[in-house]
């Protein structure tokens, strides 16, 4: 997508008559400990920020630089979490959902159109478009993208100063042979998601929950 315009569904929005277009994307659906994270990202009509793209395809130095950027130049963000115990108690996929409502609720200005990643929020009534791999085609949601993974990734490096034995630090996580060497060695703590099925597996002994884990629908 080298001669891509990343600012071409914003464009269409903004010739349609949208002032306000916000962009969303999540962070953290697939590991096995730590809270999952959603942004969402309204850029001014005309700004441009080189370098936007999806998070995973960026150096973590780079997204440091994109992140201080974002969060400055921004009309407005906002950037939710839901907790491990809120996606043991409700699934992954409706955590993830209350992740991006609780992001969108912090947008002032609010938007009047919204692009996303590939995902259905029920709740959002404004006009929107969701795309598959969305963070490499639109410039918001591509910020929106490396908002959420770097916001967590930060909050993971924390957290391994006070769980120290788990090296979330490494893994962010992550299902990976050191995070599960030490689930085996050490147990879940409570930043771990007790309804993910490897965490079922490894831990027999703590108490199964039969809240259903939905991770592939979106």
């Amino acid at each position: 997508m080298e001669n891509f315009d990343h600012y071409h569904y914003e464009k269409e929005a903004f010739t349609s008559g949208c002032r306000f277009v916000a962009g969303g994307d999540e962070a953290g659906r697939g590991p096995w400990a730590g809270p999952v994270f959603a942004a969402f990202v309204i850029l001014p009509e005309g700004l441009v920020i080189p370098g936007l793209d999806d998070s995973k395809k960026l150096s973590r130095n780079k997204r440091r630089i994109l992140y201080e950027e974002i969060r400055t130049r921004a009309l407005t963000y906002g950037i939710g979490t839901a907790e491990p115990v809120e996606i043991d108690q409700i699934n992954i996929l409706e955590a993830t959902r209350l992740a991006f409502k609780r992001a969108f609720e912090q947008l002032n200005p609010a938007p009047d159109y919204v692009l996303l990643d590939f995902i259905r929020l029920p709740w959002l009534k404004l006009p929107h478009q969701a795309f598959a791999k969305g963070e490499s085609i639109s410039a918001s949601v591509a910020a929106a993208s490396i908002l959420a993974k770097e916001a967590r990734d930060r909050y993971m490096e924390k957290m391994a100063v006070e769980f120290p034995v788990y090296g979330f630090e490494k893994h962010m996580g992550y299902g990976t042979a050191l995070h599960q060497q030490a689930l085996e060695q050490h147990g879940p703590c409570r930043l771990h998601r007790l309804t993910f099925k490897p965490i079922q597996k490894l831990v027999k002994s703590e108490p199964k929950h039969e809240t259903p884990f939905d991770f592939c629908d979106k």
